[in-house]
């Protein structure tokens, strides 16, 4: 009676191994990228979601919100005006909002990127009141696509 041994040896088991590190290894940049252009869009639209709040503030007031010198950062909006000063709006933060300056008549709004997205070639992304949008690592509105 032959006894038949079933399984995989060695080799085989290594072989699996190394074809799911190859896939992985081309996979997981892919992945990243995907996860950072989601972040980005995210935070544009915070961006164009604190412009909105920013606009129906001077509509009220004749005035922007925190009106104060010309490029004079003033920091985080304040929480009655927009729902949050970090996109995504929930959970750990990927950009942080700012109003970069604003004077009585214009702003430019900011999404600094934090975390793990610190890298992103992208840098800080810029709204301002004439909706001119910009990015600190490309030329012009290439990541708001």
């Amino acid at each position: 009676m032959k006894v038949r041994n079933s399984g995989f040896t060695l080799v085989e088991l290594m072989v699996v191994v190394a074809i799911i590190g190859i896939l992985t290894a081309i996979v997981m940049p892919s992945y990243n990228e995907n996860v950072r252009r989601t972040k980005r869009a995210d935070a544009a639209s915070a961006l164009v979601q604190l412009s909105q709040a920013m606009e129906r503030y001077f509509s009220a007031n004749y005035t922007y919100l925190g009106a104060a010198a010309a490029g004079v950062n003033i920091g985080a909006p304040a929480s009655t005006t927009f729902t949050s000063t970090q996109s995504p709006l929930t959970g750990a933060a990927a950009y942080n909002l700012t109003i970069s300056a604003a004077t009585a008549t214009s702003y430019t709004l900011s999404a600094t990127p934090t975390g793990g997205h610190v890298g992103d070639a992208c840098g800080i992304m810029t709204l301002t009141n004439t909706n001119a949008k910009g990015d600190g690592g490309a030329a012009g509105e290439r990541c708001w696509r």
